[in-house]
């Protein structure tokens, strides 16, 4: 009986000691764990990836947007500065249209200026002579206002240096009271129209 009692304790005993064993309890658990970090872990592995892919997918759509931006801006001031050069154009031809409308006008009036400074030239002693010069006299001053007016000027010449931009030599004569290359006598007055050359004096030249 006393021999029963003991077997029964001894295995009692080894039961406590099994279960309080630190080594056992932390083996069983560890084991556990260890299996539920693994499907975690790749988990987050895969998360990362997608992550990734996703910003990377999301910078290359950003920088080919700002590249589209880059090329409309730049679209547009190309556009916006041939708009402008077209308006510049279109208002210097209309200025330039309001400036020199009347030319072809100006350029057959200057004939008649030459006409009436060739007829003022000759000499005339007689009465009636005299009379008809000074009612000539007060059209052409009437005639050179008009021109004025629509901004003809008379080119300077006489004993000026020669201009071949607003001068054209048709004799050459040596001069020893001047300069080579000046202007010494005036054979047809030049004029501009607001600045551009509409005839060139025709002039003697000194050699």
């Amino acid at each position: 009986m006393t021999e029963q009692a003991n077997k029964d304790s001894q295995k009692i005993n080894e039961e406590v000691e099994m279960e309080t064993d630190p080594q056992t309890q932390a083996a069983e658990p560890g084991e556990g764990a260890e299996e539920d970090r693994a499907p975690d872990q790749n988990d987050d592995q895969r998360d990362r990836e997608v992550l990734v892919k996703k910003i990377a997918e999301q910078t290359a759509e950003i920088e080919a947007l700002k590249k589209k931006n880059d090329e409309l801006n730049s679209r547009m001031l190309r556009t916006q500065a041939d708009f402008d050069n077209f308006r510049k154009r279109t208002n210097k031809e209309k200025t330039d249209s309001r400036k020199f409308r009347a030319q072809d006008l100006v350029s057959d009036m200057l004939e008649i200026l030459d006409n009436f400074q060739r007829a003022l030239a000759v000499e005339t002693t007689s009465e009636d002579g005299q009379s008809l010069k000074k009612g000539m006299e007060m059209v052409l001053s009437k005639l050179e206002d008009a021109l004025k007016k629509e901004g003809v000027e008379e080119i300077p010449s006489l004993n000026q240096p020669f201009d071949p931009n607003v001068h054209q030599a048709v004799m050459q004569e040596e001069s020893a009271e001047h300069e080579s290359g000046t202007v010494i006598q005036v054979l047809q007055a030049g004029y501009t129209l607001n600045g551009r050359v509409i005839r060139p004096a025709m002039v003697k030249v000194s050699a």
